[in-house]
């Protein structure tokens, strides 16, 4: 009696001579042999024979597929067209998109705090990242700002010690105080766009900066009329010398600061900003801002303070040939040129920016127009004040002034 083991040794060479002349139509209709020399459109190989138990009985496995190989992580099974299913080729996952398994037919995108893997076959977590003060760009807009605000204080302490001197006095020392200070001030409101953004901070970013800003142009503006008006005013009895009462460049600055005041507050009642994650901007980060809660609101804003900036340069320009020893109207018509060309510019930019470039370029329009204004119209005061003092002789201005100027002193 032969033994299980010789029988099935017979067996399989038996079965393999068998299976060489089979022939059948798989699911595809493809006509398929099973002979190797035939070449058949799908190959099959015979394999896994296993023997059961101690009566030697063999289990016959079915043939499998191997037109192609199996899919990696990281790629998507492609379908080939006109070959049967089990013939397909690999391609790597979209950009943006992972397979975590072998054979996917489908990629999926990873959620929007995570990130894909270079190799696509997992996703990992979003660094979440801001504007931060202790950051390369944080650092010099911080050093920047300061150093423009104690600059604007310097400038403050020259009018205050030099306040009785005819070129002060003939511009208005008061509203020059009030716009130094509103000046210091801008180039500080610049430091509440850095660092982790929060209900508060969103919120007082940009009313303050609007409100504070508003003063300054507004002190401009104040300026440039009472100048014209002295110079246009023409005999006692005009009616436009109502309006060169001393109070009257204060209202102008109140009122417009007040409506400014008034837009801000109406912003904060209805849409007013809040902090945001941005998780599209930057793959790999997610970006902590303020979203501005109500985007018409935010340009009324800017465009209000672009309103009174356009109204004090075309007065300027207008009474830019007014005399010398008045003439500061050469030096606004100069500063809202630069106020204006830096917030065109901002506009445009502001759009096509992104993440943190978003901050950094409101930063730098606060600070560059703030600057514009200080450089354009306090510069060559302090020029004429500390290094040219022959020009500063009080008999030199009050004669160029004229007995008529002398009797409107807004000091």
């Amino acid at each position: 009696m032969e033994s299980a083991s010789s029988h099935g040794d017979r067996t399989p060479p038996q079965l393999n001579s068998y299976l060489k002349n089979t022939q059948f139509k798989n699911r595809a209709g493809d006509q398929v042999f099973v002979d190797e020399n035939r070449r058949p459109e799908a190959q099959y190989a015979l394999m896994n024979y296993v023997f059961l138990n101690k009566d030697a009985d063999i289990l016959r496995n079915v043939p499998s597929a191997v037109c192609s190989d199996s899919c990696q992580a990281g790629f998507r099974k492609s379908p080939l067209e006109g070959k049967a299913p089990c013939c397909f080729n690999c391609s790597p996952c979209s950009e943006g998109e992972i397979s975590s398994q072998m054979d996917t037919e489908q990629c999926k995108k990873c959620p929007e705090d995570e990130y894909p893997h270079e190799q696509r076959d997992r996703c990992l977590p979003k660094t979440v990242t801001f504007l931060g003060v202790k950051e390369t760009w944080g650092k010099a807009l911080a050093f920047v700002a300061v150093l423009f605000s104690f600059l604007t204080l310097l400038v403050l302490w020259v009018f205050v010690k030099f306040q009785d001197t005819p070129i002060v006095q003939a511009n208005n020392r008061n509203l020059s105080y009030l716009l130094l200070t509103s000046l210091s001030s801008c180039f500080l409101c610049s430091l509440l766009f850095l660092g982790r953004p929060t209900a508060a901070s969103c919120l007082l970013r940009q009313t303050i900066f609007a409100v504070v800003f508003t003063v300054a142009v507004s002190s401009i503006l104040a300026k440039t009329i009472i100048v014209v008006l002295a110079f246009r005013v023409t005999g006692p009895g005009s009616r436009m010398r109502m309006f060169l009462h001393p109070r009257v460049p204060y209202c102008v600055v109140l009122i417009c600061s007040g409506i400014q005041g008034l837009l801000c507050a109406i912003w904060l009642g209805t849409h007013p900003p809040f902090p945001e994650a941005d998780t599209r901007s930057e793959s790999r980060h997610i970006i902590l801002t303020c979203n501005e809660g109500s985007t018409f609101a935010f340009y009324c804003v800017l465009g209000y303070m672009g309103f009174l900036a356009l109204g004090s340069f075309t007065i300027a320009f207008l009474a830019r040939n007014l005399p010398n020893a008045f003439n500061e109207t050469k030096f606004i018509t100069f500063s809202m040129l630069v106020f204006c060309s830096v917030w065109v510019s901002f506009l445009p930019t502001y759009q096509s920016s992104k993440g943190k470039a978003v901050m950094i370029v409101e930063i730098f329009s606060i600070l560059a127009s703030s600057a514009g204004l200080l450089g354009c119209i306090f510069i060559p005061k302090c020029y004429v004040i500390l290094l040219t003092s022959w020009e500063n002789i009080p008999n030199q201005i009050n004669t160029q002034r004229g007995s008529r100027s002398r009797k409107f002193s807004f000091s």
